[in-house]
């Protein structure tokens, strides 16, 4: 992980977390940025929970490009709100759509996406990322659009003329966290997928984190779940329990109250710096902090009721 991050993501580099909603948040990864005293960092994702909020502590951070950012249990981060309050942290506010858009847009080469998502809201307003298009698919006389097909339970598109195209956005960097990969970098992962497969294809570089690391002929097996090709990594690194306060299906679980006590311990930046120096600084690397957690805290977050997927036959 050291090697990873310190080759891969430089001052000032953009970079997308968090990606899958509030499960498998890289937070091993976040706490190494934050070891290595990087700067200037822009910050990418949908709902990232606390990962951001502890960067911005730490000082990391000069911008966020984000649909939320907080404590998803408890509600307001208090480093995010005091940084935005003090004037210190520009903040660019998308949907989690917009963000997959932007994303997307990215991934496919194009310079934008038209979309109707933020018509009618404040969310486009003076905001870089959207702007107001026509339809160019319009008949040169009626002003209609050619194409009259709307689709069931929708209006026909000759009335969708109105749209916003959505910026493409490309990350220097994404760090996703997910079960399995190979050393090659091809990766398994199942559950909540949430932007990260849009991320992984716009971003420039992608480091991949792994509960466990397998031979390629495990992810082999099982074509349909692997959902990065390794042509696309350019790190792999193993850390179990590397997503630790976030879940990861079929590892462990939420830890609820370490989100709790994250809440009640980070009120000032005072609180904020002692946080971070008892659970990032003092603490070399991932098994050092999780023998910090404790051994039967560990235990606890084991899954508690399996739910295993039907065998699949990939022969012919």
């Amino acid at each position: 992980m050291r090697e990873a991050i310190r080759e891969l993501v430089p001052d000032g580099a953009s970079l997308a977390l968090g990606l899958q909603m509030e499960q498998m948040i890289p937070f091993a990864a976040g706490h190494e940025i934050i070891r290595q005293n990087k700067r200037g960092l822009t910050l990418i994702g949908p709902i990232s929970d606390i990962l951001f909020d502890q960067m911005i502590a730490a000082g990391c951070v000069e911008q966020v490009i984000a649909a939320w950012v907080g404590n998803v249990m408890m509600g307001s981060a208090y480093n995010f709100r005091r940084a935005v309050e003090q004037g210190g942290l520009k903040v660019v506010n998308l949907s989690n759509f917009a963000v997959a858009l932007a994303l997307q847009a990215a991934a496919m080469g194009v310079p934008f996406l038209p979309t109707r998502t933020a018509l009618g809201s404040d969310v486009a307003r003076g905001n870089e990322f959207f702007a107001k298009i026509d339809s160019p698919f319009e008949d040169s006389q009626s002003g209609e659009s050619s194409t009259r097909l709307g689709g069931r339970g929708r209006p026909p598109l000759r009335e969708q003329v109105k749209l916003h195209a959505v910026r493409a956005l490309s990350p220097d960097v994404a760090i996703v966290h997910l079960q399995r990969a190979d050393r090659d970098g091809n990766a398994h992962c199942w559950g909540n997928f949430g932007v990260m497969i849009e991320a992984v294809r716009a971003a420039r570089r992608v480091i991949v984190v792994a509960e466990e690391i397998v031979d390629g002929d495990v992810i082999a097996s099982d074509p349909n779940r692997t959902v990065i090709p390794g042509f696309l990594v350019s790190a792999v690194v193993a850390c179990s329990y590397g997503a630790h306060p976030s879940p990861v299906q079929g590892c462990y679980g939420r830890d609820n109250a370490f989100f709790r006590q994250y809440h009640e311990q980070t009120k000032t930046q005072a609180d904020s710096d002692a946080w971070l120096q008892h659970w990032v600084h003092s603490v070399a690397d991932r098994q050092a902090y999780m023998n910090q957690l404790g051994g039967c805290r560990v235990e606890g977050l084991g899954v508690k009721q399996h739910a295993y997927a039907a065998q699949t036959d990939f022969g012919y």
